[in-house]
């Protein structure tokens, strides 16, 4: 068959396109993107001026990202399209404010994750050594916000993010839910590997793993993900399990990959502190509350949430310390606490319950890698 004048003549335009002219082209590209990235900080700080809204809240940093995959066409994937503009919100927000976060650390732990997931890496990220280092840090006044895993999809309840939330209540403000991979990270192979050191959780969700691939190795807890990958990388016969950026971070290997018992391993972690989450019209409210120790108060107050209409996504009891058979209660419901409903609903709650903590608002979240 022939080919027609039009179907020619676009082989030849491709023909005559070479390495040079693409190459040229992608630096005009770059160009006009640097333009637009400055353009758009100077509009962010134009509008932080006006004092007409604040783009650089949390929750407003998500609706971003949120716009930019939902208006993405390919070829880039969700997650480098995802990246790319988290950056870009973070420097913004950079601009307008030195944004400090505590994270339970160190670097390249799944709380490092997951705290540049929701504020980038141009806020100041403060690592410390533990769940309760988080709260306290917040509660002096030395971070602006923190990180904290709140559950995970195997493990449930993290049991000192509660205890915590118990002694400090503070806000929650927005949540991430990461998908959780763990590696068998080392510098030797696997026949070799006499010891494995992880977080408790890790381990946990890599038990039968384990148990087939390394019953010989002895298994030692450790404070966090990252610390065990840079022990793993100075110690002989010492493997770790943790992300793959810990690997490349420390220099190791990924023995196996992917090695987590449930292939749809998630952890949800909390933002706390700074200021409350706008409504979005897609929330979720936390609520913390103690009952009377008498029959029927759990039913009462199950009740309230039943004639509101609101529908519970989680809910948490959690043991008080000083006062044996007696409990906290986390509950998340659908809705923002502004909403009438809530409010009528938080109103009965505070006439049936010992305590009553309204932990805050926030945008539901998708999972992320």
């Amino acid at each position: 068959m022939s080919k027609t004048p039009a179907s020619k003549k676009n082989e030849s335009r491709q023909a005559a396109v070479n390495p040079a002219q693409l190459l040229r082209s992608i630096e005009r590209l770059d160009r006009e993107l640097l333009r637009g990235m400055n353009e758009r900080a100077k509009l962010v700080q134009r509008l932080a001026k006006t004092g007409g809204g604040d783009p650089m809240l949390p929750a407003g940093q998500q609706g971003a990202l949120t716009a930019a995959v939902l208006a993405n066409r390919g070829p880039l994937s969700e997650s480098a399209v995802r990246g790319a503009f988290r950056e870009i919100v973070s420097g913004c927000r950079a601009l307008l404010q030195s944004t400090r976060v505590a994270y339970l650390g160190p670097k390249y732990s799944y709380s490092y994750l997951a705290t540049i997931h929701h504020f980038g890496e141009s806020a100041e990220l403060a690592p410390v050594a533990t769940i309760a280092a988080v709260f306290e840090e917040l509660s002096r006044g030395h971070a602006k916000y923190g990180v904290v895993p709140l559950e995970n999809s195997t493990d449930g309840r993290v049991v000192d993010t509660l205890d915590m939330f118990a002694r400090l209540p503070l806000r929650i403000c927005g949540e991430v839910q990461l998908r959780i991979h763990h590696n068998l990270l080392a510098k030797c192979p696997r026949a070799e590997i006499q010891e494995v050191f992880s977080k408790p959780q890790a381990l946990s969700q890599c038990r039968d793993w384990l148990a087939k691939h390394l019953p010989w190795a002895r298994v030692v807890e450790m404070a966090s993900t990252a610390a065990a990958a840079q022990l793993a990388e100075g110690k002989p016969g010492a493997a770790a399990i943790a992300s793959e950026q810990a690997a490349a971070n420390y220099g190791l290997n990924i023995v196996a990959a992917h090695i987590e018992d449930n292939k749809n391993n998630t952890t949800r972690f909390a933002v706390i502190g700074g200021e409350a989450a706008p409504r979005t019209g897609n929330d979720k409210t936390a609520l913390m509350f103690e009952i009377p120790h008498r029959p029927g108060s759990l039913a009462d107050v199950m009740a309230v949430f039943k004639r509101g209409r609101l529908n519970l996504t989680w809910i948490e009891s959690f043991p008080l310390a000083k006062t044996p058979s007696e409990y906290l209660f986390f509950v998340e419901l659908e809705g923002h606490q502004s909403e009438a409903r809530v409010q009528r609903a938080v109103g009965a709650l505070q006439r049936r319950t010992v305590r009553l903590e309204v932990l805050g608002s926030y945008q539901k979240s998708v999972p992320v890698e």
